[in-house]
């Protein structure tokens, strides 16, 4: 299964998305014998690209949560 192309976190892929698309459009046997496949490749790059970047976001976040854990255990534990 491949994810959606078109959705609101994908705007910065519209243009090779739209390209590939279009190649996609002239046909099965264009299709076949490997004409988009660069046009693929583009889409899938570009795709990995924002999952690599929403993944470093999520670990910074989760980083600055788990400090804060820490944090209040700390407090916690000096309370007792």
């Amino acid at each position: 299964m491949h994810p959606h192309l078109h959705t609101a976190e994908n705007k910065q892929c519209e243009e090779v998305i739209a390209a590939l698309e279009e190649c996609h459009a002239r046909g099965f046997l264009w299709k076949v014998f490997g004409n988009c496949s660069d046009a693929k490749h583009k889409v899938n790059m570009c795709l990995r690209a924002q999952r690599l970047e929403r993944t470093r976001l999520n670990r910074e976040k989760a980083k600055e949560k788990r400090k804060h854990i820490e944090k209040v255990w700390a407090e916690f534990d000096g309370n007792n």
